[in-house]
């Protein structure tokens, strides 16, 4: 039974990815994102996966937001790769069929984009790691689309919260729903003295232009 409020599980999942170092700050020495963006902040939330009471919650969290947001769902699709795993705990757990895409077709063998079988018509959501402006993501919902899948939403462990993110999943019209966000995780390190206060402000500037920041 699920009892948590959505700002207590928030809470709980950014302190689940701070202790388990699948979420790290550097505002002094800033991270390089393969967009060429300079970052504050890294996240690897598949770290999570190694440590069982983190994965368990956030499992059973990312469950219950398909329940809750997506009950119509048939099936779980996991966004190559991050996605996979927690892809398949979830489709697992709500004993759904588990399928992975790709942002593009393999180069070689059967060139397949979609791993497993989804079949035609049918209401699938999409269980994503990690939205940062939801480009690869996305990408992934309209292959599924094109094979004549209903992509119903997509679920996620955590998004930076940027706003071309907002403007590109209403464009594509995905409803997105996530555990937790860059608002509540400033909080939770702030809390644990993982930060200042001067590098919160830092850490705030860097959300509202990500894309020049530290140039």
């Amino acid at each position: 039974m699920h009892y948590s409020s959505p700002e207590t599980t928030a809470r709980r999942v950014a302190t689940l990815l701070l202790e388990a170092k699948a979420i790290k700050l550097s505002p002094q020495k800033p991270f390089q994102w393969s967009s060429g963006w300079l970052s504050p902040i890294y996240c690897d939330n598949r770290i999570a996966l190694s440590y069982p009471t983190a994965r368990t919650f956030i499992k059973n969290e990312l469950a219950q937001l398909v329940r809750e947001h997506f009950a119509s769902a048939e099936a779980i699709a996991g966004v190559a790769t991050a996605g996979i795993a927690q892809g398949a705990l979830v489709a697992d757990l709500l004993e759904l069929p588990f399928a992975y895409v790709r942002p593009e077709p393999k180069k070689h063998g059967m060139g397949n984009q979609i791993e497993g079988r989804l079949e035609s018509g049918q209401k699938v959501v999409l269980v994503e790691d990690l939205i940062s402006t939801g480009g690869s993501s996305l990408k992934v919902a309209e292959a599924l689309r094109s094979a004549n899948i209903d992509v119903v939403g997509m679920v996620a462990i955590f998004s930076y919260g940027f706003e071309v993110a907002d403007t590109n999943f209403a464009e594509k019209q995905v409803e997105l729903a996530t555990l937790s966000n860059y608002s509540y995780l400033i909080e939770e390190a702030l809390g644990q003295g993982q930060i200042g206060p001067h590098e919160v402000a830092t850490l705030t500037d860097w959300r509202k232009s990500p894309e020049t920041w530290g140039r």
